[in-house]
């Protein structure tokens, strides 16, 4: 039984990620400042003695021993992170300098949490790990964007400089149960305005695109990559290699809901990414993953999800 700490692990991805590491055995410490997570999702798993949950903000170091750590811990929708630009930003990067230092002290294998946001609005089509990316280090999504590239600044210096065992994941869009039903996703808001009748929000035109894994393929690529050997620490893109439109996708889900709400138009945010596809190629060598779930599927979860908690 391996003790693992996972940061976030209140939140949509966290919650999921502590549930499975409980399923495999393993000791789980939970840790969650409840910015945006929040314990009625984890609530379900209080009652197992093998599951910890610690309310504490990953600015702040964090003591422990353990054997590996997810560090999740970030708002990761524009919503959220725009809130208090300064404290993504500090999350991000003091939440890294915390949990590697704890890592290193303990000879803990430890996971970051990066994102498909590190590669901006790409020039590159689909995106590959050596690509560098087109960020603008000044936009309203920088702090999220810059915050998670200098995380893995972080990470890659202290595995070369200190020998920590590092692995780094570059999540793309997610969806599924859990979500929170405010925080702005393309998913979430379209699901929910199509279930409670009001007009579908699409910023431009629609013609922009992103690609959908669903919540347990997820959680899968992540543990694969944990176990991996200390000839791999990634970056790795984990991400459903299927492109849908933003208008594709809406319509999509009126006609899944049976909803009778219109769709509506808005001007497209500033550095809003044209086009999102990941190119897995080394997830599958590396990870021997791939997304299994539809979305068709994923979406029928994720809607009778929501069904439930409005």
């Amino acid at each position: 039984m391996k003790r693992i700490l996972v940061t976030g692990g209140a939140g949509f991805i966290g919650s999921h990620l502590c549930e499975r590491l409980l399923e495999d055995n393993n000791e789980v410490i939970c840790l969650d400042n409840f910015f945006t997570g929040s314990k009625s999702n984890i609530v379900h798993l209080l009652k197992n003695p093998y599951f910890e949950l610690i309310r504490h903000d990953v600015i702040a170091p964090f003591f422990a021993e353990v054997d590996e750590i997810y560090n999740l811990a970030c708002p990761a929708s524009p919503i959220h992170y725009q809130y208090n630009p300064i404290k993504t930003t500090k999350t991000s990067v003091m939440g890294a300098i915390n949990m590697l230092g704890l890592a290193k002290r303990v000879k803990a294998k430890i996971l970051q949490a990066s994102t498909s946001e590190v590669y901006g609005d790409p020039e590159q089509h689909p995106q590959r790990e050596d690509y560098w990316g087109h960020v603008n280090p000044v936009g309203i999504r920088a702090c999220y964007d810059e915050g998670k590239r200098c995380a893995e600044t972080l990470f890659t210096d202290y595995k070369i400089q200190n020998n920590v065992k590092i692995k780094i994941a570059r999540i793309f869009n997610t969806y599924g149960p859990r979500m929170h039903p405010n925080d702005g996703r393309v998913v979430s808001n379209f699901i929910v305005q199509a279930l409670k009748g009001r007009p579908i929000s699409i910023f431009g035109e629609g013609n922009q695109t992103r690609s959908f894994q669903y919540i347990d393929d997820l959680v899968d690529a992540l543990i694969r990559l944990m176990i991996t050997g200390s000839h791999f620490s990634g970056p790795v893109n984990i991400g459903n290699p299927q492109e849908f439109t933003i208008r594709e996708l809406a319509e999509k889900i009126l006609k899944m809901t049976g909803s009778k709400s219109v769709i509506k138009f808005f001007p497209l945010p500033d550095d809003d990414p044209i086009r999102r596809q990941p190119d897995i190629s080394l997830a599958k060598r590396e990870l021997r993953w791939e997304p299994k779930v539809p979305l068709d599927e994923g979406l029928e979860k994720t809607i009778d999800y929501f069904k439930k908690i409005i």
